[in-house]
């Protein structure tokens, strides 16, 4: 099998992701290179392990979180289908197993909230990993007077956690928003449509979907 520790040293998948996010920062787009897929990887992980998923598939489903941002080196529009394309031809050259291949890069086909569905664990473990990676760390601007409404909401949450129950029934998006920088309904702005399909995704699991934002329960 084809490891996550072997994809994340990849040279050519490594220059892939770097030049991705320099085209995302030529557009004035948030961090997508390697501090984010490398989270993502994680909280894909996290979820599915605490659910008690195979580990089989909890590789995967690490290996489509490294991989699912690569389509935008072709371009920000389509990306997640585009990156999918890209990652079959990866995988398969570097002969991963066709069903293993299938299930990477239709979570990579699905992962983006304008045509994205949830349509297994390895999909919604994936959309929940992406949508909910909001932080501060992620703003490339550093003039605070010229921030746009995305620099604003990443900017003004100083914590984010994705933490599932002790039942195993809920997951929970907290987050903690400096209102100096970005107000909650700056948030939901732009993030509702993220929201909602991490709900969807949730529910794929068998969990519901909780938003609280400074303490407050509003999903």
């Amino acid at each position: 099998m084809l490891t996550f520790d072997e994809i994340r040293h990849n040279n050519d998948i490594n220059t892939y992701i770097t030049a991705a996010d320099h085209s995302l920062a030529a557009l004035g787009f948030t961090e997508h290179s390697f501090a984010h897929v490398g989270k993502v990887a994680n909280t894909a992980a996290y979820i599915l392990t605490t659910l008690g998923v195979d580990e089989h598939k909890i590789e995967l489903a690490k290996i489509a979180a490294y991989l699912h941002d690569i389509g935008n080196v072709v371009n920000r529009i389509e990306h997640s289908q585009s990156g999918a394309v890209m990652a079959f031809r990866i995988l398969d050259n570097l002969k991963m197993p066709s069903a293993d291949i299938a299930a990477i890069i239709t979570a990579i086909g699905n992962h983006d909230e304008g045509t994205g569905v949830p349509v297994d664990e390895i999909s919604a473990a994936l959309i929940l990993a992406d949508k909910s990676d909001v932080r501060r760390s992620r703003v490339r601007n550093r003039d605070k007077t010229s921030f746009d409404i995305h620099d604003r909401v990443n900017y003004s949450v100083t914590d984010s956690n994705l933490v599932i129950n002790d039942k195993k029934n809920e997951i929970r998006l907290s987050l903690k928003v400096d209102t100096e920088y970005g107000s909650i309904m700056d948030y939901f702005e732009i993030f509702m449509q993220r929201m909602l399909m991490c709900r969807k995704a949730a529910e794929k699991l068998g969990l519901d979907f909780k938003l609280s934002i400074n303490e407050q329960q509003l999903i």
